[in-house]
């Protein structure tokens, strides 16, 4: 079993589109959308057991030039 968290991203200006098509080629995500707001982009994924979730993001999400910055929301399995 996976855990699934949602990352909110703020680019850099003018490189939304970059930043998005570095998250495709990294085949990492389960859903990609464009927002507005704060946050340029919503990333939905799946951290893989036994991995640890700060690293996972900052290894394969934050490093990606360009991300200006990252906000994760941790999932619970409630109901």
């Amino acid at each position: 079993m996976s855990n699934c968290v949602f990352i909110q991203i703020r680019c850099a200006p003018g490189k939304t589109y970059e930043v998005a098509d570095a998250i495709a080629l990294r085949e990492i995500h389960s859903e990609l959308f464009s927002t507005s707001g704060e946050y340029d982009l919503l990333l939905k994924l799946y951290i893989p057991d036994g991995e640890d979730v700060g690293h996972f993001i900052n290894t394969h999400v934050a490093s990606i030039p360009d991300v200006h910055r990252t906000l994760t929301t941790m999932t619970f399995r409630a109901f």
